[in-house]
């Protein structure tokens, strides 16, 4: 069962792993060593692959510096949102919650969603391009299999986050054997590698794929993520406590970062060694790339690899988007659903895009939509960005832990760049569009859409500064603690007891007399619910009807005799919607009524009334087991 007053982020593993125990050498940094892994497989997932092939085939070496350079943005970025989880003891999105209006929180939540969803569309779309690849099937059932993964995930989160990480892990190392030996194959020019690492100028399409790559490599929802993952291991709460596990998690960073680094790096130079200087720049497709590696490479071994590999990593990645939009959810909305129901609506979502496009497009645009997905993730990049930097740089909260000015610039440079690129990118392509359109409402949405943005963007970005909202560490979650003056509660008058002609009714009714007084007006309900009730209503005339009305009378006629006063009422048909309609024509005070203690099937059989009348109610309502 979810505990839905828990606002610990990712609750069900909150400091699920004691790394205050002393132990000696390697196991003392093993104890905090895993949720970078996690953060790390979103920087290789089937999206990287599409920016890096292309960036690759299309520019050959040209653009390593690209991912050298979001590589390094990743690692500061990362560590900034670790170091918020291990000093506040919350995710970001919490931390956004506590900060912004409510109408701003609702924003940045949509925005956060949609990255995710752009993130699990390129997990289905590369996990459905590798079955197919490997396999033979045709792409829009490899798309419709990968819903699968749901229960694979649900296992894991039984098994605990030690074993969720440890798979993960054999993930990665998969992928990463696999290109290291297709890398081997390839032979690349080492010469022209190191060329590629020193920055150089970029027209309109290698920016497209550039903003692809940052876009693929520092993802949002991994900044949302790391913030709660590294709130699993359970720390000393004192500085040396709090010092050792920001540079342990530093470490693990620096370590999962440059693995998916090495990664990305593969893919784009194995691109560039295979396609880019054998004439075949026009190789754009991951389909096309995995064709041509064993006539290019002269292996079988070589397109098996690459297949493994995007499952693989299309696997992973779906772990961690699951996580990320748990994350999300319950900072920003305070709700918290079943982490297998998340995962199937959230894949579900995923699913049907890239059906419809499939199906209408043909298989030939799946590589265009990886793309797009990347950039589409990285136009959310600074309203992740931002926030995180306020926050970690906030010495009210932070204390000794806030970063310095050094971090701090260049957290803010990072941002400056990213946001550039990215308003860069979107108005050459707003331009463009309005150029060939001359649709006066097109033209609207674009002006209203990009207003929006703007607005939002600059009330995130300045709104802390001038906020004067009083924030206290120990009450950020719920507000300041009221003080306690206002205890008294008028005497309820009128008491309704909804019956189920059970065991129960005479320990519902000894509760509801034991709410009131003899001066009280108690209304005993029940609800016929026989098929003639659900045709004729209030004019059911039938055995049960009367029966029911005589046992309702009779219980009545007792309550008289011992000195309370008694009216019943009979309801048809509909459980919830009666109870709450005779509950407020009677304006109770006050609502008596029993738990069936059931769940699962059995309440999609009886159905849930208590929850639904009690949402439905504004008055208390006492549920009695």
């Amino acid at each position: 069962m979810l505990n839905y007053n828990d606002t610990r982020s990712l609750g069900d593993v909150h400091e699920s792993i004691d790394a205050t125990q002393k132990q000696r050498g390697w196991k003392k940094v093993l104890a905090f060593f895993g949720p970078a892994y996690l953060v790390s497989v979103g920087y290789m997932d089937p999206g990287n692959w599409a920016t890096d092939l292309q960036g690759g085939a299309k520019f050959g070496y040209q653009l390593i510096w690209v991912l050298l350079m979001s590589n390094l943005m990743a690692l500061l970025l990362q560590s900034l949102s670790a170091r918020l989880g291990i000093v506040r003891r919350k995710d970001l999105a919490q931390a956004n919650r506590e900060m912004y209006p409510p109408i701003v929180n609702f924003c940045l939540y949509i925005l956060a969603e949609l990255a995710i969803a752009a993130c699990d569309l390129a997990e289905v779309l590369g996990m459905a391009l590798g079955i197919q690849l490997l396999t033979g099937l045709p792409l829009v059932f490899g798309v419709s299999v990968t819903v699968l993964d749901t229960f694979l995930l649900f296992y894991l989160q039984k098994k605990g986050m030690r074993a969720m990480e440890a798979f993960i892990i054999v993930l990665v190392l998969i992928i990463g054997i696999s290109f290291m030996i297709e890398i081997f194959f390839s032979k690349p020019h080492i010469g022209e590698i190191a060329k590629g690492l020193i920055p150089s100028s970029l027209n309109n399409e290698s920016l497209y794929i550039a903003v692809g790559i940052i876009g693929a490599t520092v993802m949002p929802h991994n900044l949302y993520l790391h913030s709660a993952l590294v709130q699993t291991r359970k720390i000393s709460s004192d500085e040396k406590g709090i010092r050792k596990a920001i540079r342990y998690n530093i470490f693990d960073s620096t370590i999962a970062l440059n693995a998916a680094f090495f990664v990305n790096a593969g893919i784009l130079i194995l691109a560039a060694s295979v396609f880019f200087y054998n004439g075949q720049s026009s190789v754009a497709r991951i389909e096309d790339a995995h064709k041509l590696l064993q006539p290019m490479l002269g292996s079988s071994l070589a397109p098996i690899l690459f297949a493994v590999a995007l499952i693989a990593s299309g696997q992973s990645s779906t772990i961690t988007g699951t996580l990320a939009g748990q994350v999300v959810m319950e900072g920003y909305l305070h709700l918290r659903i079943n982490p297998w129901l998340r995962r199937l609506l959230t894949r579900l979502l995923a699913i049907i895009p890239a059906v419809i496009v499939i199906l209408i497009y043909g298989e030939s645009e799946i590589d265009n939509m990886l793309v797009f997905s990347q950039v589409l993730l990285s136009l959310q990049l600074g309203f992740a960005i931002i926030p995180l930097i306020h926050f970690v740089s906030d010495k009210t909260t932070m204390g000794k832990f806030a970063i310095g000015i050094i971090t701090k610039l260049a957290a803010w440079i990072i941002a400056a760049i990213l946001i550039f690129l990215n308003v860069r990118l979107v108005a050459g392509e707003i331009i463009d569009t309005l150029k060939q359109s001359n649709n006066i409402l097109l033209i609207a949405v674009c002006a209203i859409a990009t207003l929006a943005f703007i607005v939002l963007f600059l009330i995130m970005t300045f709104y802390p500064f001038y906020s004067k909202r009083k924030r206290s560490e120990a009450d950020s979650i719920h507000g300041a603690t009221p003080q306690l003056s206002h205890l008294t509660v008028d005497p309820f008058k009128k008491i309704a007891v909804a019956l189920d002609f059970k065991n129960l009714d005479e320990k519902l009714i000894a509760h509801a007399l034991n709410q009131g007084s003899k001066q009280s007006t108690y209304l005993l309900v029940h609800v016929v619910e026989t098929v003639s009730a659900g045709f004729s209503g209030n004019a059911t005339d039938d055995d049960e009807t009367r029966a029911d009305m005589k046992r309702l009378q009779a219980l009545a006629v007792q309550l008289d005799t011992m000195g309370y006063k008694a009216k019943t009422k009979l309801g048809y048909k509909n459980r919830v919607t009666e109870i709450v309609r005779i509950v407020k024509e009677f304006e109770a005070d006050i609502l008596v009524m029993g738990a069936h203690r059931h769940t699962g099937i059995k309440d999609i059989v009886y159905g849930e009334t208590v929850n639904q009348v009690r949402h439905k109610l504004p008055i208390p309502v006492l549920i009695v087991s």
